[in-house]
């Protein structure tokens, strides 16, 4: 055997069985073992949510300290908002996340080894100081003009709000106080002028679940800035009762900010983050709205279990891409389940976060040192890459809210097994496939490998591409390349390879007797 197909064949080999203990056997062996923790089933934080914390404040600093240096969001227009707001809203996601951490520090779980204010302290300023960069919120000035930061704009002034709160509760360095405070009296006095309770997020677009998230935030400030919002908050439900509400009881999807009429019915992305937001502003009305949410987007079908998009019953809600929500498949939504696992968890549903969190646990596909891959897939490669991540951090740290009662109980989905135990048999597959490349490099030098010059040269160029991607923006390009390598050397079939019947084969002299 040439020794260049030699060398190829032993690499490979090696190569092939790191790829499938790291690609398959550590990510399904790790979510098997997730299963089983009973921080998934009643208050308390997951260990898997102290590995993503760990894994993800480097990162986040590095990319937040990037991104505010970067010039381009400037170029974002009002009609392409979606990146530059998903980046903050991740930010935010990200320091909400950290909250839940420190909050179960100083009740003395110590999970995480480091206290999250101390390790993530680069992380906290560069994630707020991305909030309040004038680059980054460009998109809001040229949808609202200069006072963008006091009319209207609810989406991200929220933002401000949430970002600063977190980053003083955490830090308490006092630095943007006077910008928290400015923008949490002008906006809960905005609102509470309101004809209907509403404000717009974009021109001409109002969502009534990123209202009740402003409600909330502006009641979280009142902790560190010492005031009280509480009568606001409380003549703030009027925005989303009566006749403000929809057919089915809930707050609508969008709707009209000057009269509060609804524009669509409720969905299940917006309704999820609609439940996650009210228990600490309206108790009775959240646990109404969680039921009657629960009654009406709730399934189970196709080995999985979870929350529809729209409503059950509803026509053309199997199958669709929707922009802003994600992809809807058999019904299930992507941000509905997502914004569901902290849903649940708020209003002590247990029942319901545990099949969630199972697939969730099941599909985030964790890399060993933490990294969850399908999220970095799913999330927006060039504004926030991160996005994924750090939602999935803050659903899994969501505690209870006080006084609501806890209903235990539910079990992981079908679905959750298929994937965990079907990539294991994967895994244990290439391995062995490594294992016949490894015997066949050693044991098998009378099969044929045509241009072995030539088949190493495309082996090393393929190396060298994949080597190279992963100091790119397309590390996935890598990974390609790497898979194509793998199936180099190219052997001429053997004729036992090729179907030949033994009579079709040359004939063997026998020794005379």
């Amino acid at each position: 055997m040439n020794p260049l197909v030699r060398g190829i064949l032993f690499v490979n080999s090696v190569v092939l069985a790191l790829l499938a203990a790291v690609a398959f056997l550590y990510p399904s062996a790790r979510a098997l073992v997730d299963f089983q923790d009973p921080a998934l089933r009643q208050p308390g934080i997951p260990q898997k949510a102290w590995r993503i914390y760990r894994s993800l404040t480097p990162r986040y600093a590095a990319w937040a300290r990037t991104r505010i240096s970067d010039e381009t969001p400037e170029n974002h227009s009002t009609t392409k908002v979606s990146g530059a707001e998903r980046a903050l809203f991740g930010a935010a996601l990200y320091l909400w996340g950290l909250e839940n951490l420190q909050t179960a520090w100083d009740a003395g779980d110590h999970g995480g080894g480091v206290e999250p204010r101390l390790y993530a302290k680069t992380a906290i300023v560069a994630a707020s100081e991305l909030i309040l960069d004038a680059k980054n919120a460009s998109w809001a000035k040229r949808a609202w003009g200069d006072d963008y930061l006091h009319r209207q704009d609810v989406s991200y002034r929220t933002l401000i709000i949430a970002s600063l709160t977190s980053r003083e509760r955490l830090l308490r360095d006092g630095v943007h106080t006077d910008i928290l405070r400015d923008q949490v009296e002008s906006l809960s006095r905005e609102l509470d002028e309101s004809r209907s309770g509403l404000l717009e997020n974009e021109p001409g677009k109002c969502y009534p679940g990123d209202v009740i998230a402003a409600i909330a935030s502006i009641r979280r400030a009142d902790v560190v800035l010492g005031t009280d919002h509480s009568a606001f908050a409380s003549r703030a439900l009027r925005g989303f009762i009566g006749t403000q509400a929809t057919r089915m009881g809930l707050p609508p999807y969008r709707a009209e900010a000057s009269n509060g009429r609804p524009l669509a019915e409720a969905r299940g992305g917006a309704g999820a983050y609609c439940c996650l937001s009210a228990p600490e502003l309206w108790p009775a009305e959240a646990k109404r709205w969680f039921q009657l949410y629960d009654q009406r987007f709730w399934q189970e079908r196709f080995t999985a279990a979870g929350f529809r998009e729209l409503a059950n019953g509803a026509p053309n809600g199997d199958w669709s891409l929707d922009a802003k929500v994600g992809p809807i498949a058999a019904g299930y939504g992507l941000a509905a389940n997502g914004f569901g696992v902290g849903a649940a968890r708020k209003n002590g549903r247990f029942d319901r976060a545990y099949p969630l969190e199972a697939e969730m646990l099941a599909l985030a596909w964790e890399l060993p040192g933490g990294g969850l891959a399908a999220p970095r897939l799913l999330s927006n490669w060039s504004d926030a890459p991160m996005l994924g991540e750090a939602a999935i951090l803050y659903m899994l740290t969501v505690q209870p809210e006080k006084g609501f009662p806890l209903r235990a109980g539910g079990s992981a989905p079908l679905l959750a097994y298929l994937v965990t135990i079907g990539a294991l048999v994967i895994g244990l597959l290439m391995v062995m496939e490594s294992i016949w490349r490894f015997r066949t490099a050693r044991l098998e030098p009378e099969r044929e490998y045509p241009e072995p010059a030539l088949q190493a040269a495309i082996w090393v160029c393929l190396w060298l591409g994949a080597l190279a991607a992963q100091w790119s923006a397309y590390r996935w390009v890598g990974f390609v390349l790497l898979a194509i390598s793998l199936l180099l050397p190219q052997a001429k079939k053997h004729p036992r390879d090729q179907g030949n019947k033994p009579e079709d084969l040359p004939a063997r002299s026998l020794p005379a007797e």
